[in-house]
């Protein structure tokens, strides 16, 4: 018999005294196969140590069965989520999934998905660089026959299917839960407008206080980059207010906890002077004194669903689906660092 890795179906139907038909079918676990027949199949070709030949399979059937998945960063347990998600659903699918990290960087983005299509990616999912400002890189893909998805940024117009969280809704439900909770002096620290995760956030906020009968006043936002520093010294300006904040919302749970640690070196107290509510579940939240109120979002319900749209345009007529936009709702998880009034 020839090497294990020259080993073709046809040398494994020979020995086994069936049709390569049978083999091919046996190692794809078909059902026109009967079980007994298939498990000896695959028993006898891995003890051979036959390996299917991926480029030949690829060049019968022009899919390689690989689906790219775009971040721009892995070090979250949000992005950990989504990923988890994502490769539920392909794999159940019998899909492969290679994952690139454009580190925020747009021109890292950029070499990344040439490499993705080099490696003739049958589809892509994309979580964009916050430096990213146009789609001129993934405009070129459907035509090739590489549909993308993309996750968590919705751009105006729609170029792309997109399935994304509801941020309008998650800064409208956490103000209005400080409202509720008699906050009337409320902060909303954010990321950069320019991106439509702050920006929807924002505008939530912004229309609760409103329905609140409450002044949006420019002075209670605060634009920064949310890293560690930023977000200190924000939380420094926070603790200098005059009249001094009662509520807080910030959309990410590691800068919540790093202004709530400031502002207690302040000598402010957890939720009695000022209540806060962060975002994204992280871990961090039930670490801290007091615990965090956040809003959840599932990150592996986002996954799941962009997998699946995906699959959905790869499959018989995807090419005719309707470019759409597909909304998650996240959830309030009502925690000690934001209850001022114990009926709400």
């Amino acid at each position: 018999m020839a090497k294990s890795n020259d080993l073709t179906i046809y040398d494994l139907a020979r020995e086994l005294r069936v049709s390569s038909s049978t083999v091919s079918r046996a190692l794809r676990d078909d059902p026109r196969v009967t079980e007994r027949t298939r498990k000896r199949i695959k028993e006898f070709a891995e003890k051979k140590g036959y390996r299917a030949n991926f480029y030949a399979r690829t060049l019968r059937s022009h899919r390689t069965n690989t689906i790219g998945l775009l971040v721009n960063e892995l070090h979250s347990e949000f992005i950990g989520s989504v990923l988890a998600g994502v490769e539920r659903v392909l794999a159940t699918a019998g899909y492969n999934l290679i994952v690139a990290n454009s580190l925020d960087s747009h021109q890292t983005e950029l070499k990344n998905v040439r490499n993705l299509l080099d490696r003739c990616t049958d589809g892509l999912i994309a979580s964009l660089s916050p430096e990213t400002k146009n789609l001129d890189h993934l405009l070129p893909l459907p035509d090739k026959g590489v549909p993308v998805i993309l996750l968590n940024r919705v751009e105006h117009p729609l170029t792309f299917p997109t399935v994304a969280f509801d941020y309008y809704d998650c800064g409208r439900m956490a103000t209005l839960h400080l409202t509720a909770q008699g906050c009337r002096r409320i902060v909303h620290m954010t990321g950069p407008l320019t991106r439509s995760e702050y920006s929807d956030r924002y505008r939530g906020y912004r229309d609760a206080l409103q329905q609140s009968g409450l002044p949006a006043d420019s002075e209670r936002l605060i634009v920064n980059d949310l890293g560690a520093e930023a977000v200190r010294a924000a939380a420094e300006t926070i603790a200098a207010m005059r009249p001094l904040p009662d509520g807080l919302f910030v959309p990410d749970d590691y800068a919540a906890a790093v202004c709530m640690r400031t502002l207690k070196e302040h000598g402010l107290r957890i939720p009695q002077d000022i209540a806060i509510v962060g975002c994204n579940n992280d871990r961090i939240g039930i670490l801290t004194e007091p615990a965090l109120t956040t809003m959840s979002f599932p990150g592996w319900q986002l996954g799941e669903l962009a997998a699946k749209d995906l699959l959905n345009r790869l499959g018989p007529g995807g090419a005719k689906l309707p470019i759409t936009i597909t909304m998650v709702r996240s959830e309030l998880l009502i925690r000690q660092s934001s209850l001022r009034n114990a009926g709400n």
